[in-house]
């Protein structure tokens, strides 16, 4: 098994799907991958099922219910891959706007530049974007440029969604704390690794719109993208996103509940 798990979400890829597995298991250093499929009605499921006998113990599926959005099924599959010894898990789109090449340069600045999580960055120098009208791509670069003025992380690209986080990462942060679904997922995450006092490396990659399929994007994502990270600032001000704050809360319980008893007794 490879230390590095490769995490796909998918809905109707049925025109994608093999070709990024094949691109993804072609590359010149070994990833896992994970499909999580929320009930593709194109057959997208099947498609991958018919694979797994290629790739033994390298490509896996699970299948959910329904479109149950974007952060959950990336929530899913970090859970699936930490319970099952991942040190290094990705995220990347089945549709080739991401270039599966890419994932070695993403694995590379945090296996040896010492990053703890690393972007496919567009708005850094030497990345960029193809094939999106300027009505999009002015967009989304104003969304980035949005975000970076109400939570001030030094992340160029805060809406990325090709990136790779290393274990400790993903253990530090209180998964079930991550509100959003939509697009929004990718800059509450990036928001609380930077919070916890992470490093972040970008890495200048070139996005190119998808040739095959259908687009996700729609007005309630952006809405939630907007509106959610005023929400996600205000509300960093009470809540933290680390796991121990729960444990170290519970445990101050414990040593509460233990005095008592010990002043009863006496």
């Amino acid at each position: 098994m490879s230390k590095r798990l490769v995490i796909i979400p998918t809905y109707n890829e049925k025109e994608n799907i093999e070709k990024i597995i094949n691109a993804v298991f072609s590359l010149e250093i070994p990833f896992d991958i994970l499909i999580v499929d929320d009930g593709s009605p194109d057959g997208t499921a099947q498609i991958v099922k018919g694979l797994q006998s290629n790739h033994s113990n390298a490509l896996f599926i699970e299948e959910r219910s329904g479109k149950l959005g974007l952060g959950t099924a990336y929530i899913h599959g970090f859970k699936w891959g930490l319970e099952r010894g991942y040190d290094y898990l990705f995220e990347m789109d089945a549709d080739f706007s991401h270039n599966p090449k890419d994932l070695v340069r993403l694995y590379h600045a945090c296996s040896e530049n010492k990053a703890d999580m690393s972007v496919g960055s567009r708005y850094m120098k030497g990345g960029k974007v193809e094939n999106w009208p300027w009505d999009r791509i002015a967009l989304s670069f104003g969304a980035s440029l949005y975000v970076r003025m109400i939570t001030f992380m030094n992340v160029k690209d805060p809406t990325a969604g090709f990136v790779c986080y290393t274990r400790k990462v993903l253990e530090t942060i209180d998964l079930d704390k991550i509100r959003f679904v939509g697009y929004a997922f990718q800059i509450e995450m990036k928001f609380a690794t930077t919070t916890l006092g992470f490093k972040i490396e970008e890495v200048p990659i070139t996005f190119i719109d998808r040739v095959e399929g259908v687009s996700k994007m729609n007005t309630s994502i952006i809405s939630e993208a907007i509106f959610g990270v005023l929400s996600m600032k205000w509300q960093s001000f009470f809540n933290s996103y680390r796991q121990i704050d729960s444990l170290a809360q519970h445990s101050k319980t414990s040593q509460l509940g233990s005095s008592s008893e010990s002043r009863a007794k006496s």
